[in-house]
């Protein structure tokens, strides 16, 4: 990093602090104001036509908006919030940034270093609170150290698997003046692999006879995705997504096999076992995508494995792999573009196997019930564009979309992979700011939404016509099947009183509808589209459905039963 041959004039450190994000090209800011940081406020306020300021009805909204913003574009989402009670409402978007690999920055208004170690009004250590989920956390204690701290933050946010950065902003320094020179923005490098890493995994590819492969991380382009595409057409290789990343290779291509993770067809789970060679690029193959690490073992997986990964500490940390490469996606798929098979391939017809067993996982369940979501999401897959935007925030809910609908752009879709409830709607703002020329669409169950579903003001302030898919069920879905599971017939706690949600949309100036059969699904999306679209105003579908069809493949009282049975054998 070298600065700016500039001399400036002396300024607040609210003023350096945002003319560094001017610098660092941040358009668009998300918040909840407070005291803590005044200057910086003032000082968006003289930007607004450079900077969108977005404030939003609650940190944890605010904080989810900046980490879909983040996942989105691949610039680091950026988060003002005031100290204390503000910081730890945020704390949710930092732990889903952390979980997902996105880059984010939390600006945290502190408290003056005058009146530090006090236990004074709303004092934190951010640094002690921070430290487990986020890549770094500092604390800028001299107004003239500002741009040096932003383009850590930025460098650090974006390296390596990317991440959140938190920066605790003192009073003093915010009021301070100084006249400090600029820094230059952070330009990401992108790792490479070797040629003796190419070397190696051809002569991998060469001995297997059932290889498989799972992509996923973030930092994708769509020339990488073009060349992953490339390669696999080469080698007539089958390519999973992992857990929530359907984005990152196209769902309608004919090598592709599905979405792995938490209700992975079961034909698609006995085939990722029963590969001799799994070639993950990029994907952690967290908890979700092995579920529960079964369909690859740890320490040492049953097959052999290719571990691309762009952090090099993360290569060997969860899996002894057979081969590791440190390179990020951009690396990786340029590498891989360069790939040929030299020989015979040792397979045919793995990747149309693959692609046919995906195909027959998105045929429905037949069911008795008066709405059914599976249809649904078929339908939103059949009339949607193919680059609208897609979130799902967490619960059983999420997995009708997960199954049913298919992504084949960059951009088209975001889910927190840490499961974090809430998400969906502030994830829809971010995506509608950040592309709005394209549909945005959110589903959130019925407990989901009411995490944060204060933001639909946000969307009506900001006149952001998205569509929000409310899934209600009136219960804890998950839980309850969880609950089913270990405790059969015996739930408790689970059931949801909800308000009527259409009419709560309708109070804030939104769209608001109830659909309770699945014939009536169609013209009440294609309502609720045009409203967003003219209005440039949300629109709120309430699909109310049976809990008893707790996911796509399975009922609740067959959890019930099976747990009954298993009870009454011991």
């Amino acid at each position: 990093m070298s600065a700016i041959n500039a001399s400036p004039a002396s300024a607040h450190g609210g003023e350096i602090l945002v003319r560094q994000l001017e610098l660092h090209g941040v358009s668009t800011v998300f918040m909840v104001p407070g005291e803590s940081f005044l200057p910086c406020i003032d000082a968006l306020g003289d930007r607004r036509d450079s900077i969108r300021t977005v404030p939003c009805r609650q940190e944890g909204g605010a904080a989810y908006a900046a980490e879909a913003y983040g996942k989105l574009t691949g610039k680091p989402g950026v988060c003002f919030v005031t100290r204390g009670p503000g910081a730890t409402n945020a704390s949710i978007g930092l732990h889903v940034a952390h979980q997902d690999g996105t880059p984010m920055i939390l600006f945290v208004g502190q408290i003056g270093s005058d009146t530090t170690e006090r236990a004074c009004f709303q004092e934190i250590d951010y640094r002690q609170m921070f430290a487990p989920v986020a890549k770094w956390v500092a604390q800028i204690d001299r107004t003239d150290r500002i741009p040096e701290f932003v383009a850590r933050a930025f460098a650090i946010s974006q390296s390596g698997r990317p991440g959140p950065v938190v920066l605790a902003l003192p009073e003093d320094t915010l009021w301070g003046e100084a006249a400090v020179a600029d820094v230059l923005p952070f330009r990401r490098p992108h790792p490479t692999p070797d040629a003796a890493d190419m070397a190696a995994l051809a002569l991998l590819l060469k001995e297997a006879r059932r290889p498989f492969v799972i992509a996923g991380g973030t930092g994708w382009t769509d020339e990488a995705r073009a060349n992953l595409a490339a390669f696999a057409e080469r080698f007539d290789l089958p390519v999973g997504v992992s857990w929530r990343r359907q984005e990152v290779f196209d769902n309608r291509h004919p090598n592709f096999a599905g979405h792995v993770g938490y209700g992975t067809d079961r034909a698609l789970a006995q085939r990722i076992m029963e590969a001799d060679l799994l070639i993950s690029v990029c994907s952690r193959l967290d908890e979700p995508t092995t579920e529960g690490y079964k369909l690859v073992e740890s320490p040492v997986p049953v097959q052999k494995l290719v571990h691309i990964h762009p952090d090099s500490d993360e290569l060997g940390h969860v899996y002894r792999p057979t081969l590791a490469i440190a390179a990020d996606p951009v690396g990786a798929a340029t590498a891989l573009a360069g790939l040929k098979p030299d020989a015979p391939l040792n397979w045919a017809g793995l990747a149309r196997s693959a692609n046919e067993d995906y195909q027959k996982s998105r045929l429905p369940h037949p069911t008795d019930s008066a709405f059914d979501l599976s249809q649904a999401c078929l339908h939103m897959a059949e009339v949607l564009p193919q680059d609208a935007f897609v979130s799902v925030g967490a619960g059983n809910f999420a997995l009708f979309p997960h199954r049913f609908m298919q992504f084949s752009h960059l951009g088209t879709q975001a889910s927190p992979i840490c499961g974090s409830m809430g998400y969906g709607l502030p994830a829809a703002i971010a995506a509608k700011l950040a592309f709005p020329e394209r549909e945005a669409f959110a589903f959130a169950g019925d407990g989901c939404f009411q995490m944060t579903m204060q933001e639909i003001g946000t969307a009506v302030q900001h006149r952001l016509g998205i569509v929000i898919l409310l899934c209600n069920n009136r219960a804890w879905g998950t839980i309850k099947a969880h609950q089913e599971r270990e405790y059969p017939a015996r739930a408790f706690a689970l059931n949801l009183e909800n308000p009527d949600f259409a009419a709560l949309a309708r109070s804030y100036g939104a769209l608001g509808e109830v659909v309770e059969k699945t014939d009536d699904f169609a013209e009440s999306l294609a309502r609720a589209r045009a409203f967003a679209r003219e209005h440039n105003r949300p629109a709120l579908l309430e699909l109310r459905y049976d809990v008893e069809y707790i996911t796509p493949d399975t009922r609740l009282s067959q959890i019930t039963e099976n747990a009954l049975a298993r009870s009454a054998q011991h």
